[in-house]
């Protein structure tokens, strides 16, 4: 093979073609024998001792030809080189063409010398004979083949041209067409197994590729012929599978292995995968453990196989159901959430048709106060052990949920006795509620409760949820966990009170509130030194509506602050129509605290009306510290800066009240009603209003108590010195704006003091709340 020729092969297909110039060794000792044996016919048949010597010559190339072989069978294939390969072709055509060269030559001596017909023909015949070997034994190297026709056919045509016989001339000619056929037949050969040669090795490396994407691919892979015997099939289709070795399937029927192995599939799966291999499904994900799971995909083949590929997703479902357990329950309780609770309700209730259902929302009472004074760690933690304790009483007949917050969801079947599921809903209510050990602490817990009752076919969600909350409003109104069922009236109470919210609101945004005062007096009655200004609405159609029913309504529609400001901006300017130092004191909601907006809405007011900043008193509740201490205290700390009086409201009536007098920007104290009540008569409230004036006033703040109104209540705070001011029916009710004038002049005092304080006084709403209630 030529060196350009080597250099264009790679190496082991070059290596695989030299090796074939050593291979098919039984031709070489065949031919030594031959050529030898005929070099001693010759000699005896023409005494020409010339032979003897082309024998031993045969004999020579032949051995140097086998120790060239057996020096190539001992070479090291596996790191031989191009250049090392090429050597070795070297070696093996140098012995071929001296081989050829001697018949060669021996035939052209036979025609030149002995003249001798025989022998001519002999050595003719002989080296054409020879030269077919050249083709089955050296096709595979270019110049072995050119070398040995040339030393075969080249001596035979001079010898014959050296006899100058021209017929004789003619003949030999022909020699070089035999010889080039010679050579175009090695060349076909060689180049008809080049090419298988480079397919086969091709094949050998796509198999090789193939098997390792098989061995190394995470998937199964299983390759059926069409009547679904095993082709191919993978480590990973085996294991999954449980199918043993790759010997005892192949060639066997997959569908007929599937029942014998010993991951003893269910015939649900043994069906589906048998679509899988018959065409009628393309896809499939089967369950074939507890927490095993295998996804099949199927792909037809145009032979009629199919390849079947399939993967373990166990992982991939496990994560998929967890995330559909996040979206479905709720993380805290464990308990299905309000979507998926109205899923399973819904799926319970199909068929049921007449047959009554009750559904309940649960409300923890006071669950606020204990995120507010234990944590929020410790509320999770009893809201957890509440629902611990719903799935423990959990029956066949109930489902429970968690809505929101510190709401929970019941559904109970029932037949059809209304009563006997109601009693079943007031047991489970009963359970629910009483004593928490929430770590080192023991929390009483009630849940106040509305359900409503009604026959299967009529549930929905929505509605249900709507009619629940309404008797759960109910149920709250009349605390200490109660449960209340859902009445029809609950409706018209509904809508009624959705009237009147969408009434106030028109009422807030087109002047329908308005304002009057209650002032606030020394003890001895002999001036008003503040009025309170106490925000009322006259419905066009339900007549004064009381400030307990439309300010925690106006906090729950958001529109406190809208009332808030109107207030501040009447009394104010009310205010500053009065004499001087006479105050006025607004109340704020937690609403108009949540931002420092107020802060400019005042000052801007105050401006406008030109009433100096002390004359205005704030006055905030404890809840509001409650429940944003350090946004208030910031606030109320920078009114106090402005000059701005600050004032907490109902005081003694929360939670750490002691604390806030201490820590919170104040200058007054409102001492709450409830201390006043009986005061005369329980020595026990006398100490604590004791306790709290002296408290107070060793901090420097100023008492109001609020609520006085018998004159036995006032002679006793005169008496003990309670009050800096008192506010009270005892000198006045509310009064509106132009009778301020009236009371500052003395012109009430007797007579006409007497008729304001004489009003029937269960005509007047319930405690009487300024603007943020």
């Amino acid at each position: 093979m030529k060196e350009n020729e080597a250099n264009t092969l790679a190496t082991d297909v070059y290596l695989s073609f030299v090796t074939s110039l050593f291979g098919n060794r039984g031709t070489l000792w065949t031919g030594v024998v031959v050529h030898v044996w005929w070099c001693l016919v010759v000699f005896h048949y023409s005494s020409a001792r010339f032979y003897l010597v082309f024998a031993a010559g045969f004999i020579a190339v032949f051995a140097y030809r086998m120790y060239v072989f057996q020096r190539f069978d001992k070479a090291d294939k596996t790191t031989i080189t191009g250049k090392q390969i090429a050597s070795w072709e070297l070696q093996n055509v140098v012995g071929a063409f001296l081989a050829a060269l001697l018949l060669g030559t021996a035939s052209g001596y036979a025609l030149i010398v002995l003249v001798n017909p025989f022998v001519g023909f002999t050595c003719i015949a002989m080296t054409l004979g020879s030269m077919m070997s050249i083709v089955g034994r050296n096709y595979g190297s270019r110049i072995a083949v050119d070398l040995q026709t040339l030393g075969c056919t080249g001596p035979i045509l001079i010898a014959c041209l050296f006899t100058e016989n021209i017929h004789l001339v003619l003949m030999a000619l022909l020699l070089i067409p035999f010889g080039l056929t010679t050579r175009s037949m090695a060349n076909g050969v060689r180049e008809f197994l080049y090419e298988n040669v480079v397919a086969s090795r091709q094949m050998t490396i796509i198999a090789s590729r193939f098997d390792t994407a098989l061995k190394t691919v995470a998937h199964g892979v299983v390759m059926l012929d069409s009547k679904g015997r095993v082709e191919v099939i993978n480590r990973q289709a085996l294991d999954l599978l449980s199918l043993g070795r790759s010997a005892d399937v192949k060639d066997r029927v997959l569908a007929e292995l599937l029942p014998k192995s010993p991951r003893n599939l269910s015939g649900a799966n043994l069906a589906r995968i048998t679509a899988l291999i018959d065409g009628s499904q393309q896809r499939a994900l089967l369950q074939v453990a507890d927490e095993q799971h295998l996804e099949f995909s199927a792909s037809r083949r145009a032979d009629g196989g199919v390849v079947l590929v399939f993967e373990d997703v166990s992982a991939r479902v496990a994560a998929e159901q967890q995330i559909l357990h996040m979206v479905r329950f709720d993380s805290l309780t464990g308990l299905p959430n309000r979507n998926h609770f109205a899923e399973l309700a819904a799926e319970r209730l199909k068929g049921r048709d007449d047959a009554l259902a009750a559904f309940a929302v649960f409300n923890v009472d006071g669950f606020k106060h204990v995120n507010d004074v234990r944590g929020h760690v410790v509320g999770d933690r009893l809201l957890s052990m509440i629902a611990e304790r719903l799935r423990a009483l959990e029956a066949p007949n109930m489902l429970a949920g968690r809505l929101v917050g510190d709401e929970f969801a019941v559904l109970m079947l029932g037949d059809d006795c209304a009563h006997d599921l109601e009693q079943q809903m007031r047991e489970l209510h009963e359970e629910l509620q009483g004593g928490y050990q929430v770590d080192e602490l023991r929390l009483p817990v009630s849940l106040n409760s509305g359900c409503v009752i009604l026959p299967s076919r009529d549930f929905a969600m929505e509605n249900c949820q709507i009619k629940a909350d309404l008797a759960l409003n109910h149920a709250k109104s009349v605390g200490n966990g109660t449960l209340t069922v859902f009445r029809p009236e609950m409706d018209a109470q509904y809508i009624a009170e959705q009237k009147l919210r969408t009434d106030l609101r028109h009422a807030v945004e087109h002047g329908g509130l308005h304002i009057v005062y209650q002032p606030m007096y020394k003890p001895d009655g002999s001036s008003i030194e503040c009025c309170e200004a106490l925000v009322r609405w006259r419905h066009p159609e339900r007549g004064m509506v009381g400030p307990n029913i439309f300010i925690p309504m106006a906090e729950d529609m958001g529109i406190v602050s809208a009332i808030s400001r109107f207030v501040i901006e009447q009394a104010c300017r009310d205010c500053a129509a009065w004499p001087e130092p006479l105050a006025v004191s607004v109340n704020l909601s937690i609403q108009d605290l949540r931002n420092s907006d107020i802060l400019a809405f005042v000052a801007d007011v105050l401006q406008r009306n030109g009433l100096s900043p002390k004359r205005l008193h704030l006055e905030v509740t404890e809840s509001v510290f409650m429940d944003e201490p350090v946004s208030v205290s910031a606030i109320l700390n920078q009114f106090r800066a402005t000059g701005v009086t600050v004032a907490i409201d109902d005081f003694g009536t929360g939670f750490s009240s002691l604390s806030y007098l201490d820590t919170l920007p104040l200058d007054i104290v409102k001492i709450d009603r409830a201390f006043i009540r009986n005061v005369a008569e329980d020595e026990r409230k006398r100490k604590l209003l004791r306790g709290i004036v002296n408290l107070s006033r060793d901090l420097g703040l100023r008492i109001v108590v609020e609520g006085v109104e018998t004159q036995e209540q006032l002679s006793l705070i005169n008496a003990r010195g309670f009050a800096d001011l008192v506010q009270g029916y005892v000198f006045s009710m509310p009064v509106a704006p132009e009778e301020i004038d009236e009371l500052l002049n003395g012109s009430l005092r007797g007579g006409k003091r007497s008729r304001l304080t004489s009003r029937n006084k269960t005509d007047m709403p319930g405690p009487l709340m300024a603007a943020a209630g």
